[in-house]
């Protein structure tokens, strides 16, 4: 994930040994990546924290974050957990991008609730913080939200699910995030919302979570089906796990008469629409996220002008096999937008 990296200033140099190099040695220590990419005066720096520096929308994010950083003239400086929950690994980052002097914070927090002490300290040093496609648990711990709505991204593929099902009885399985983690709830609950069920409801006859990881959403779908054999629905969190539901499917020769819908609008889960493997994704836009929020900083950089509130990135169905009473767009779309 580690981009272009340009130290051009002598304060960079100089923060080998101390800030910027706390990165690198956080990124050593925790296993993590770190890298900057500088452009401008260099008076202003911006850090991003991602939840890995390997999930292909994470990278996307970064490229988002380098071009609007090279287009606003300030620096930025990249930092990511070891995995996907690595809340240690972004509390350390935080802490050394606040020591390097950064003026702003994007990050993608990988525990909602764990990271608020981090960032309110942050916010305390002046520093403008903004949580990108994940909200923080409160949502106030951050100056502003740049994000998809996901509770909207799953209701989109319930709606979808609901519609393609036709009437037909469902048995449905979830596989899900994890716990604590607020973008996993609010896909789930809009999934939920929309396909007019509740949490309970006799219809929902699995529920795993996968870590959103691909092995993990097999093994999910794979318990799934030992309790249920007759699951003919699968909502999954993102579009590894749907793929990996997809190869437990198979193997069970069930891959063509359960319906999958997954939200995050991949290049690869976008293909696997156009394949016919996953019938509908909810595409959303992390470059866009990114770019937003490099540009509140530089503004606030600039003018003191703080960005506040939530601010939507947008979401778009695609599927090539279009429900009636349900707005969508073809994977040539899906294809010309997708990430990774």
């Amino acid at each position: 994930m580690s981009r272009t990296s340009r130290l051009p200033s002598s304060l960079l140099r100089a923060a080998a040994c101390t800030g910027i190099a706390a990165l690198t040695l956080t990124a050593c220590g925790s296993g993590s990546e770190s890298g900057t990419a500088s452009t401008g005066s260099g008076s202003v720096k911006v850090g991003l924290i991602t939840k890995t520096d390997t999930n292909p929308f994470f990278v996307k994010m970064k490229e988002g974050a380098e071009k609007a950083a090279k287009e606003n003239g300030v620096e930025l400086s990249t930092a990511a957990g070891k995995f996907d929950g690595d809340n240690a690994g972004q509390v350390t980052a935080i802490e050394n991008m606040v020591a390097a002097g950064v003026k702003g914070i994007l990050i993608t927090p990988s525990d909602s609730k764990a990271i608020v002490p981090a960032l309110e300290k942050a916010k305390a040093k002046s520093v403008l913080v903004i949580a990108l496609d994940t909200p923080t648990d409160p949502e106030s711990a951050v100056d502003a939200l740049f994000a998809t709505d996901n509770l909207k991204a799953g209701e989109l593929i319930g709606e979808y699910a609901k519609a393609a099902m036709k009437g037909k009885p469902a048995k449905i399985a979830t596989l899900d995030l994890a716990p604590g983690v607020s973008v996993g709830v609010q896909r789930h609950n809009g999934f939920l919302k929309g396909f007019g069920v509740k949490e309970g409801d006799s219809s929902i006859a699995c529920s795993q979570d996968t870590g959103g990881d691909q092995a993990k959403g097999q093994t999910a779908m794979e318990n799934c089906l030992q309790k249920a054999p007759d699951i003919n629905v699968v909502y999954t969190i993102n579009e590894p796990a749907a793929l990996g539901a997809y190869t437990a499917l198979k193997a069970k020769g069930r891959e063509k008469d359960v319906l999958i819908v997954s939200v995050d609008g991949g290049c690869t889960g976008t293909q696997a629409v156009k394949d016919g493997k996953i019938a509908a994704t909810s595409q959303q836009y992390p470059l866009k996220m990114a770019a937003e929020g490099v540009k509140a900083v530089a503004t606030f950089a600039k003018d003191g002008k703080k960005a506040s509130g939530y601010t939507d990135t947008g979401v778009t169905l695609i599927s090539d096999k279009a429900q009636d009473g349900v707005t969508s767009k073809d994977t040539a779309y899906g294809l010309e937008n997708c990430w990774g």
